[in-house]
């Protein structure tokens, strides 16, 4: 029995946001030129608002529910393609499957931006306002085609994805951290702040998971520096992850964390939960933002100081940035080591910068020797992760904390990648030196039973990209 007969029909129910008409990347670029024509234009508008709001007026929404997922798009498809059919003013340049799918993704997804989500080499999706959407492949941006109807549409948009996670969006809270089913991490912010408009962006969750063989493959890491980060997780050495937006830092604390010990207790602290532990006993713990009433908040200071009380073994912060940097150093120096953690910084002498204002954040008045002395005994690595102008991602330092010099922390490299030039097609010569100094945290991981190769240390030069 089709949808039509086994759905009763109902009254009018106003619909919000139609969408306009989305031309994705993947339509055949003379089939494109053809659509965007009719699509640029009202006709194409009021059509899909008309099929829209029909279907919408035959379903009885409460009875969606008894239908299998995996059938009731097929039958709604049906559905509509049965109103399609009734229509006498369709132009000769409509693009009927694809009118379809964007009525079923405003029915049952997130509009036009299902086709950008579905797709596998995007990471990154901008949408500037209603008129303009740019995403990210391979480390480029590009624009695309992909509009949205109007600020209402885009705004209706937007409320879907933060009231999944139990955010709010209005003028009295016009800016949001939230995160779609699959983990992706999601940021909005609409006028009054917003001068043009709503502005939407989406950092995605890819479907397969990095490894650290993905690493060595693209050439962001040598072999040498692959042994050292198993060695130092094992050892558990507490590792502060640097770099800036974009730059990879939290796929690599996914790699970094596989490292761990599937018989270790782990905590992770996040604003937005986005890590993906590959072990079995572990414990997500996420922050909330206050209610309409401006109470009921939990920071990310809150879920450390809770975390301590968990017995974990290992404390994973997904990115410090306030006062909670006091609270995981303070942790890593009473027993609870093995941590990790990333951060927003240029440099790994950056980082420990940054360190120092978020514990001056805390509203502790501890003098500048203090706060450092903190940094040095509870930081051993300070790994330092960049995007190159190609878009590809390196880790350009891998330094160690050694400990204080008069009031400074010390700081010596063990590995770093020297950029040498660009090939005429835009991508890095490079080469990853070892500089040879032996680090002295090699007698801790000698002491929790780890052999590294003898040279691993010694002065080596790995070219990559280099031309023949």
């Amino acid at each position: 029995m089709g949808l039509i007969d086994r759905l009763k029909m109902q009254d009018a129910i106003p619909v919000t946001g139609e969408s306009t008409g989305s031309l994705s990347k993947r339509v055949p670029p003379r089939e494109a030129a053809s659509a965007s024509v009719f699509q640029a234009g009202s006709a194409y508008h009021e059509l899909k608002e008309k099929i829209h709001r029909r279907l919408v007026d035959k379903l009885d929404l409460t009875k969606l529910d008894a239908i299998p997922k995996e059938s009731m798009r097929g039958q709604v498809r049906e559905v509509v393609e049965v109103l399609l059919s009734e229509e006498t003013d369709v132009g000769p340049d409509l693009n009927r499957d694809r009118l379809v799918e964007e009525i079923l993704n405003e029915t049952f997804g997130l509009g036009p931006l299902e086709p950008l989500l579905n797709d596998p080499t995007i990471s990154d999706i901008l949408i500037n306002t209603y008129r303009q959407a740019y995403v990210e492949r391979f480390g480029k941006l590009e624009l695309t085609q992909t509009v949205f109807k109007d600020d209402a549409h885009l705004l209706n948009i937007i409320d879907r994805i933060v009231s999944q996670v139990g955010r709010r969006i209005d003028e009295s809270s016009p800016m949001v951290d939230a995160r779609l089913q699959d983990g992706s991490r999601v940021n909005a912010i609409i006028p009054p702040l917003a001068i043009d408009g709503p502005i939407l962006s989406i950092r995605k969750f890819g479907i397969r998971k990095f490894g650290v063989d993905d690493l060595l493959r693209m050439e962001s890491i040598t072999g040498g520096i692959e042994q050292l980060f198993q060695a130092a997780v094992r050892a558990r050495l507490n590792i502060l992850i640097s770099g800036g937006t974009g730059s990879g830092k939290t796929t690599l604390l996914n790699i970094l964390s596989s490292f761990i010990p599937s018989t270790e207790r782990i905590v992770t602290i996040e604003d937005a939960a986005e890590l993906q532990l590959q072990q079995e006993h572990v414990v997500r713990l996420e922050t909330r933002p206050p209610n309409l009433e401006g109470k009921g908040q939990v920071t990310q200071r809150d879920l450390v100081r809770n975390a301590l009380r968990m017995r974990p073994d290992r404390i994973i912060v997904g990115e410090v940035r306030g006062g909670e940097a006091l609270d995981m150093l303070q942790a890593m120096n009473t027993g609870h080591d093995g941590s990790l953690a990333t951060l927003h910084a240029n440099s790994p002498r950056d980082a420990l910068r940054r360190l120092e204002t978020m514990i001056l954040m805390a509203g502790m008045n501890l003098t500048d020797k203090a706060m450092r002395e903190q940094i040095a005994s509870a930081i051993n690595v300070i790994v330092q992760i960049a995007r190159l102008s190609d878009g590809t991602r390196k880790i350009v330092k891998v330094s160690e904390v050694t400990g204080m010099e008069g009031e400074v922390v010390t700081l010596q490299d063990i590995f770093q990648f020297e950029k040498l030039g660009v090939h005429e097609d835009g991508r890095v010569i490079g080469a990853f030196r070892t500089t040879g100094i032996r680090p002295k945290f090699a007698e801790q991981l000698e002491a929790s039973g780890i052999q590294l190769p003898g040279d691993i240390f010694e002065p080596t030069l790995e070219y990559c990209n280099k031309e023949s």
